[in-house]
């Protein structure tokens, strides 16, 4: 059991919380005794659940499409209300396939037409780099209007970014570029709010085990995942939590700007 939830805990915020990387992210803060707030799209049946598995009371689940700028407020404001205050962003949604969980958004440029092209770059920037830089500034603001806490750091934002950032996504160009974004943004932001007191840090991980990947993991393509590392396995979610978690911590600040591979020595750069 973590820390009896109280007024004194921080205000977590997690976009893309419902299933998978974020609802590992919000169950390690609310083991802590934090209260969460996550966004989620459209699946009330994974985010009910989830809000079920959350140590302690005060936690919210938030219906939003990120990718419309004009829900991006009312998720903030939603948040805030139910928390108290935002102490912890954690971008974490993101697209990597279509509403049909069985398809991947694939768009690679020599098979698909100019339309099919076009959408997949619009809907990808639309949640992975747009959506975030919108539900950061909210919460930013947010941060900057709030006193600090005591003993509190002001404010710390995660980024979820990617290591197909570095190490490229012929199959998915979109995906890449968007969380190559996202690692700059998260680099360009932390030196404009150290002077505030918030710290900005990025975490780029490799493959990681959650249900929508579950089909690729045990088919064919398995084994050959999990040899890109040399130690024959991909990254469970909880390990991203952790990692996530503490980055969140008082004692991260210096670590502000920086983006950390997390991929098991599967891509070094």
């Amino acid at each position: 059991m973590g820390r009896r939830v109280t007024e004194e805990s921080r205000g977590v915020l997690i976009t893309g919380g419902s299933r998978g990387i974020g609802a590992a992210v919000a169950r390690r803060f609310a083991a802590d005794g934090d209260r969460v707030a996550f966004g989620y799209r459209s699946d009330h049946d994974a985010a009910n659940q989830t809000l079920e598995q959350l140590n302690g009371d005060g936690h919210v689940a938030l219906a939003a499409n990120i990718a419309d700028p004009e829900e991006i407020p009312g998720m903030v404001a939603g948040a805030i209300g139910a928390l108290g205050r935002i102490d912890v962003l954690v971008n974490n949604a993101a697209l990597y396939s279509t509403s049909d969980p069985h398809r991947r958004l694939g768009h690679p440029i020599d098979a698909v037409g100019y339309k099919e092209w076009v959408d997949a770059w619009r809907l990808t920037l639309d949640v992975n780099l747009l959506g975030a830089a919108h539900v950061t500034h909210q919460v930013v603001r947010h941060m900057l209007d709030s006193d600090p806490k005591d003993e509190l750091p002001r404010g710390r934002i995660i980024n979820i970014g990617s290591r197909g950032a570095y190490r490229g996504e012929p199959d998915v160009p979109a995906y890449g570029a968007a969380k190559a974004g996202l690692h700059a943004m998260g680099q360009s932001l932390a030196v404009a709010l150290a002077p505030h007191g918030v710290s900005v840090t990025s975490v780029a991980p490799g493959f990681v085990e959650t249900d929508m990947t579950s089909a690729l993991l045990s088919g064919d393509s398995g084994a050959t995942i999990r040899a890109q590392s040399p130690f024959g396995r991909v990254a469970q979610p909880g390990e991203i939590a952790a990692l996530v978690h503490h980055l969140a911590s008082q004692d991260s600040e210096w670590v502000s700007g920086a983006v950390i591979d997390f991929n098991g020595a599967s891509h070094l750069r």
